[in-house]
C-alpha cells in the first residue's frame, strides 16, 4: 500500500467518523478534506473545485429555487390540504392514498419538504377517522424517501451521481431513465406498508388530543397590555378566541390556572395560547396585546429585516432535554423563540420552561442573517422561512407550467437537464414569482458544498489508486460468487454507510470503488453506478433521516419501530435492486 493510498483511506475513515459524530457541519468537514487532499498534492486545485461549477450543482440550485417558488405560491399547501377530502376512506386505503400522493410529489421535490407539507393534513385526516397517527406516519416518511428513486431529480443523491458519471466520462442518465426500477421500488414499498408492514406499526392513541386540526398548531405566550380592550372580557369569549386561539393556561403574578367559563382577563395577564401561524400574525395587528417574544425583541432587531422561521430539533441536538431558557437561545443566536409545536401533545408551560424533545418545531424570529447562520448549525435544521403571504393561484399555475415545461424539455432532450431547470428557475425570478433574495434563501449551500467536495474526494480515490485497492479486496470476497453477489456487496456497503453519513456522501464514496471493481471484471460501470445510487435511497432502518425525524414525535414512535419495519423493507428493496438493475443495464 502506497503512502497516498494510506492517506486517502485514512481520510475516508476520518470523514465517516466526523459525519457520524456531527461534531462539525458537513460543509466544514468537506472543506477540510479538500484542503488536505490539495495540500498533499493528491489532487490539483482545479480537480478539487471542479465540482462547484459543474452542471449537477446548477441543476440542484435550480430545483431549490423552483421548489421555493412552489412553496411560496401555496401550491404545495393546496395539494396537502386536498388530503382532508380523503377522510371518508378506510385506514388501509387512506395509507395507500397518502403514500401515492407523497411519492408523486417527492419524485420532483426534496424529501424533507414533502414530508413537512403533508404531515399536518395527514394528522388531521387520521384524527377524523379515529386512526392513530402511528399507523400512517411511517408510511408517509417512507413514501417521501422512496419517491425520490423515481426520477433523476428526485433526490440530491441522484443528481450528484449523475454529475459524477458525466464528469468522469461514463455518460449520463436522463430524467426518467430510472423510472421503471424506481416505480417498482416505490410500489413495493407501498404494497408492503399497506399489507405486511401495517402489522408491525404500533397503535399509540392520542388520548390527550380531542380536537381536529388541519394546520400545524403552535403554543405561544401572549401578554395583555394595560391598555387592552380585552380587559374584563371572559377568556372563552374574548377577541383571542374569535381570532382562532385556544387559551390553555393563565399566569397572573404568582398564580397559574387553567381558565374556565367564568375566567376574566386582567391587565398584565400572561396567556399560554395555541394557534396556527396565521393566527399569530393577527396578534401583531391587534392593539393591547402582544406576543411575549416580540416584547423582548430589541429596538435594533425591530428596525432590521425581521423574519420568522420554522426549525426542527434533530436527534443529536444539544437542545434535547433542555429548556429554551437553560440553553440561552436568545443570547447564543440573537433569535427569540416565538412559539413551539410538538405534534401529538398540547403544551401548557411557559415557552422558556418547556423541555425540548427531538422532533419539536420552534417558530423563531430575528434578523434574516441570523436565521441564515442558523442553517449551518448541526443542532437544528431550518425547515422553512415563513412570510405571511396569501395563496397566489395565478403565480402558482405559472410555476407549475414552467416546471412541467422543464421536465418535458429535458425528457425529450430538447435541452440538457441542467439548462432546462436553470431556465425554469430564471423564469420564476423574471416573472417575480419568487424574489432573488428569497431564491437564495431556499438554496441549501451546505449540501452543495458537501456534494461538490465529495465528488472531488472520489477523484482522489481514483488518482491515488485507493479505489483500485478497495475494489480488488471487495472483488476477492464477492467475485467468486458471481456478478450479482459483487453488485450486492456494493449495495449493502452503501446502505451501511448511509447510517452514519448522508445519502449523497455515501454514494459518492462508494461510487468510484464500485466503478473500479466493474472495470477490473470487464463489467458495465453504469450497472454498478445505478445500483449504488438506488442503494443510497432505500436505507429505512433508522429514524435519523430528516423525513423520519419529522414524524418521530407526532407518531409517538420508538427506535425499534423503524428498526423492525425498516429492516424488512430495506432487505426486500436491496434484493430488487440487485435483480432489476442488471435487466436494464446489463453486466
Amino acid at each position: 500500500m502506497t503512502t497516498e493510498i494510506a492517506l486517502v483511506l485514512a481520510l475516508l475513515l476520518l470523514a465517516i467518523i466526523l459525519f457520524a459524530s456531527e461534531k462539525f457541519t458537513v460543509d466544514i468537514i468537506t472543506v477540510f478534506l479538500l484542503l488536505v487532499l490539495t495540500g498533499t498534492c493528491i489532487i490539483t486545485p482545479e480537480e478539487a473545485f471542479a465540482g462547484f461549477g459543474s452542471d449537477f450543482v446548477i441543476t440542484l440550485v435550480s430545483i431549490y429555487i423552483i421548489s421555493g417558488a412552489l412553496q411560496r405560491t401555496g401550491v404545495l399547501d393546496y395539494f396537502g390540504a386536498r388530503l382532508v377530502k380523503a377522510s371518508k376512506l378506510s385506514a388501509r386505503w387512506l395509507t395507500f392514498y397518502v403514500m401515492l400522493m407523497v411519492g408523486a410529489t417527492s419524485a420532483f421535490m426534496n424529501n424533507t419538504t414533502t414530508t413537512a407539507v403533508y404531515l399536518p393534513p395527514v394528522m388531521s385526516v387520521a384524527r377524523r377517522i379515529k386512526l392513530s397517527p402511528s399507523k400512517i406516519l411511517i408510511p408517509l416518511a417512507y413514501a417521501s424517501i422512496l419517491g425520490g428513486t423515481i426520477t433523476m431529480i428526485g433526490t440530491s443523491t441522484n443528481i450528484a451521481v449523475n454529475g459524477y458519471l458525466r464528469k468522469n466520462g461514463f455518460g449520463h442518465l436522463d430524467l426518467f431513465d430510472i423510472f421503471p426500477i424506481g416505480i417498482i421500488l416505490f410500489i413495493t414499498g407501498l404494497i408492503y406498508m399497506t399489507t405486511i408492514g401495517r402489522k408491525f406499526l404500533p397503535d399509540r392513541k392520542e388520548d390527550d388530543i380531542k380536537e381536529e386540526i388541519s394546520l400545524r398548531k403552535y403554543v405561544t405566550e401572549i401578554i395583555i397590555l394595560p391598555n387592552s380592550r380585552m380587559i374584563g372580557e371572559y377568556v372563552f369569549d374574548s377577541a383571542l378566541s374569535h381570532m382562532g386561539f385556544r387559551v390553555l393556561n393563565v399566569i397572573r403574578g404568582e398564580n397559574n390556572f387553567i381558565p374556565d367559563t367564568t375566567s376574566v382577563i386582567f391587565p398584565n395577564d400572561l396567556l399560554i395560547v395555541e394557534g396556527a401561524i396565521e393566527h399569530l400574525m393577527k396578534v401583531k395587528e391587534t392593539g393591547g396585546i402582544d406576543i411575549r417574544a416580540d416584547a423582548l425583541v430589541s429596538q435594533e432587531m425591530q428596525s432590521g429585516n425581521i423574519k420568522l422561521a420554522e426549525i426542527l430539533v434533530t436527534n443529536q441536538s444539544e437542545f434535547v432535554d433542555k429548556t429554551v431558557k437553560r440553553f440561552n437561545f436568545r443570547q447564543k443566536y440573537n433569535l427569540v423563540v416565538v412559539a413551539i409545536n410538538r405534534a401529538g401533545q398540547t403544551l401548557t408551560e411557559k415557552i422558556g420552561n418547556t423541555q425540548l424533545r427531538m422532533g419539536d418545531i420552534l417558530l423563531v424570529q430575528g434578523l434574516a442573517d441570523k436565521i441564515d447562520y442558523l442553517r449551518q448549525n448541526r443542532d437544528i435544521m431550518v425547515i422553512e422561512d415563513f412570510r405571511p403571504e396569501l395563496y397566489k393561484m395565478k403565480k402558482g399555475v405559472y410555476t407549475l407550467v414552467i416546471f412541467l415545461a422543464a421536465v418535458v424539455c429535458s425528457s425529450f432532450n430538447v435541452l440538457p437537464l441542467s439548462v432546462a431547470f436553470m431556465a425554469a428557475a430564471f423564469l420564476t425570478i423574471l416573472l417575480r414569482i419568487i424574489s432573488i433574495t428569497n431564491a437564495y434563501e431556499h438554496i441549501n449551500f451546505q449540501l452543495l458544498i458537501m456534494i461538490a467536495g465529495m465528488s472531488a474526494f472520489g477523484t482522489a480515490l481514483v488518482k491515488s489508486g485507493a479505489s483500485v485497492y478497495l475494489a480488488s479486496h471487495i472483488t476477492e470476497i464477492f467475485a467468486g460468487m458471481g456478478n450479482q453477489w459483487l453488485l450486492a456487496g456494493f449495495v449493502i456497503l452503501t446502505v451501511l454507510l448511509t447510517q452514519p453519513m448522508s445519502n449523497a456522501a455515501a454514494a459518492l464514496v462508494v461510487l468510484p470503488v464500485a466503478i473500479e471493481a466493474a472495470a477490473s471484471q470487464h463489467l458495465n460501470p453504469l450497472t454498478f453506478a445505478v445500483a449504488v445510487m438506488l442503494g443510497a435511497s432505500v436505507s429505512l432502518i433508522t429514524p435519523f433521516e430528516p423525513s423520519c425525524i419529522l414524524v418521530f414525535n407526532p407518531g409517538k414512535y420508538r427506535f425499534k419501530d423503524f428498526l423492525v419495519n425498516g429492516s424488512i423493507i430495506t432487505v426486500i428493496l436491496i434484493v430488487l435492486i440487485v435483480l432489476l438493475v442488471p435487466m436494464f443495464w446489463h453486466f
